[in-house]
Order: structure tokens, then sequence, then C-alpha cells
């Protein structure tokens, strides 16, 4: 129930403490897995004092339990060690502190730790965060990394000097934060979104040293997985040794075996590019050399042509094929126009043999009417009617004298014909 009070009417604070009390020994008995942070068990007192922390978040409660409880994992549990507590929350009045009283204090195995992490590994990749086509490949020469790791690790110095002894002017902004322990989780997250919020980073590496299956807790984080797939820069994942398979290394873009590894991937060796160049240039001055060596070949089979050489020749040669066409087209025209000769000589000798001028000739004669037509019969002809005798050198007049024949005439000569006085 709520409490009225005012200015006027308040409550003491032993009232207050005493009703927080009673509101929290109605909850019940929980199971709680955290961290030992610290733990106290001094000599002689039968209560042994822990603090227990989430290996995700910066929380933290204070838990106690009677040394009998304790003893029974005292041999397998030390600060770090991870432990599922079953316990009931107490509120300590006169100080107004709130405890666990554990009354059952079990270590979390690294199989049920293993259990965990594939669980969450199906969940992740079942929402496509470590698709291969999310992938973003990195930039050849990255002007600015980005390097997150502990204070003066040896992660540190391998991926700086590897770095630097690859490519002497490669430039790093190093952010060092804890890399195991509850604070590692937020503070790598915190570096990790600062520098992909740098224009000037090109990549960034998040590297550590080897360690347990419990050290690399952290970087299976299901916090840090998501910042880092929703980072815009590319990150590369350098995390324990070969063998070890956070789950960061699924989500980066690039997972290398160790520290050096990334190194050697992100930098590119200045000797092996500066060979790489010497070599494609041997090989572009040899493709030169070579196509200028067939080219100037060609040129000389060309020069060595004939006509390239003596080009009068062709000339000449054109002139001696125009000579005979020539040659050969007066020699047709002239078989043309003499066979033409021939026949046109033949022609005129048939023409003449046969013209009526050459009848005429040998002592033959026509006769026409007045109007010009030829007489061709007897019975054409009437008495005293003048024609028109044509012979070879001219013509003159004739009558008819005497009755036409009806039929041809005898064959002793032909109807007389008296020509006009």
């Amino acid at each position: 129930m709520a409490l009225n009070t005012s200015p006027d009417t308040p409550i003491p604070v032993g009232q207050v403490s005493r009703l927080i009390g009673g509101w929290i020994d109605r909850l019940g008995a929980v199971w709680v897995e955290g961290q030992i942070t610290q733990l106290s068990r001094r000599p002689g007192a039968g209560v042994v004092f822990l603090t227990l922390r989430d290996p995700s978040q910066d929380v933290s409660l204070s838990v106690t339990c009677y040394r009998a409880v304790f003893d029974q994992v005292a041999d397998i549990v030390s600060e770090g060690a991870r432990v599922v507590v079953h316990a009931k929350p107490e509120w300590y009045a006169p100080r107004g502190q709130l405890s666990l009283r554990a009354t059952e204090i079990r270590p979390v195995g690294v199989g049920e730790l293993l259990a965990r992490l594939e669980q969450l590994k199906r969940s992740l990749t079942a929402e496509g965060l470590f698709a291969a086509d999310r992938k973003r490949p990195l930039p050849f020469l990255p002007q600015l990394i980005g390097l997150v790791c502990g204070r003066a690790s040896a992660a540190e110095r391998d991926v700086l000097e590897n770095a630097r002894h690859r490519w002497p002017a490669v430039r790093f902004e190093v952010r060092n934060v804890p890399v195991q322990g509850v604070h590692a989780v937020p503070a790598v997250i915190e570096a990790v979104t600062e520098l992909d919020g740098t224009p000037e980073v090109d990549v960034i590496i998040v590297a550590r040293g080897g360690g347990s299956v419990e050290d690399l807790l952290p970087f299976s984080d299901e916090r840090l997985v998501r910042a880092v797939a929703g980072c815009r820069t590319p990150v590369v994942s350098a995390i324990g040794h070969e063998p070890d398979t956070p789950l960061l290394d699924l989500v980066a873009d690039l997972r290398a075996s160790t520290p050096t590894d990334a190194a050697k991937r992100v930098v590119p060796d200045v000797g092996e590019e500066l060979l790489r160049v010497r070599q494609l240039r041997d090989r572009a001055l040899r493709c030169v050399t070579g196509f200028l060596d067939r080219e100037e070949r060609g040129l000389a089979a060309v020069r060595a042509r004939p006509c390239v050489e003596r080009p009068q020749r062709m000339v000449d040669e054109r002139e001696a094929q125009v000579t005979a066409l020539a040659e050969r087209a007066r020699r047709t025209l002239g078989h043309l126009l003499d066979r033409a000769e021939s026949e046109l000589s033949h022609t005129h000798a048939r023409v003449v043999a046969l013209s009526p001028a050459a009848t005429l000739r040998r002592g033959y004669a026509v006769l026409q009417h007045a109007d010009g037509s030829v007489v061709r019969a007897a019975a054409e002809v009437s008495a005293d009617e003048e024609l028109r005798a044509r012979v070879a050198e001219g013509g003159f007049a004739v009558r008819v004298t005497g009755a036409p024949p009806t039929a041809p005439p005898a064959a002793d000569g032909p109807a007389a014909v008296t020509p006009p006085a």
C-alpha cells in the first residue's frame, strides 16, 4: 500500500527501512547467474562474503552464505569464476543494504557455457547475421586503421609492429579497453562504435591474445555481435589463437587466426608490392618491346616487298599490261572490222546480183502504166494504151497496137508493142 506522507507528516527512516525489508521478504528465492569478483573468507568467521557481478553489465550484488555452503565448492570456485547461486533477497535494515542469502552455489562448467553459446549461435545464424553476403571487402591500403585491444598487451604490440614492418607509413587509431571481465563488453562496444563513427577510419581490428573459454566469453556476447553487425566500416576479428572461435569471428567481415595474422591480412607488404610492381613493369616492358619488335619486323618485311622497294616497277608492270590490253583491243577491233568489211562486201555483191538494175542491164525492160504500176500480165493492157518502158539506161514511151492477147504469148516471141510516133 502507498504511504500517505507530506512535508508536515513525514515518516522516520527506520520505518522506511522496515517497509522495504517487508517488501523484499515477500520475494521468493531465485537462481542467479554471475561472476565472482570479490571473495572474503575471514578465518574463524562462519559467514562468507561474495560480490556477484553481471558478466555483461556493470551491475553487482552482495552475497552471503554460510561457510558450510561455500566449502562444498571451495576447491573449484575462486574470484573470476562464473557460478549459479540459489539465494533469497535480504534487506539489512540498520544500514539499508540489499544482499542475497545463498543456500546453494553451483559452478558453471565449460560444457554448459559452450551449449549456451551454440544456442545463441543458432539464433543469430537464423537472423542472417553471419551470412557471407553481408561481409564487406577490406580496402587494399587503408589510410587509417582502428585498433581495439587491451592496454600494453601483446596483441597490440603484434598488430602495430607487424603492420609497420610491412608498411611503415600506416597509421593507427588505438582504443585501449578491458578485454576480459565485466567491463569488457560495454568498453569494446563503445570503442567499436566510436571508431565506426570516424570517417577517416577505413577498417577496424578487434584484437586479443589467447585465453580460456571464460576469458574469451565477452567476444561472444550478443550485444557486441549485434554492434559489429551494424558497423558500416569493415571489422576484422583477431581473438585468441587458431582454435579459438568466438561469435565475433563469425560476424566480422574477416576472421584472422591471430593478431599477427590480422596485421598481415589488413596491411599489404611494401616489399611484396614493390616486387609485384617491378614484375608488372617488367612484364609490360616485355610486352611493349615484343610488340615493337613484331612491328619492326613487319615494317621491314613490307619495305622489302618489290612494290615498296621499287615503286616504279608496279607502274611499269601496269604500263605493260595496259599496252598489252590496248594491242589486244586493237587487234580484236581490227579483226571485227575486217570481218564486218568482208561480210559487207559479200552482202553488196549479193545485193548487186539480185538488183533489178542488173536484170535490166541484161536486156530486160519494165513496163509501167501511167500511174506507175508495173505491167505483170498481157491482159492488164488495152489497145492504144501508152505505157512507160524502163530499161537499164533510162526509159521511153510505147503504145500498144492491136488487141491484147487473152492468153500468154507464144513461145516464138512477145506481143507486138509499137513505140509512139
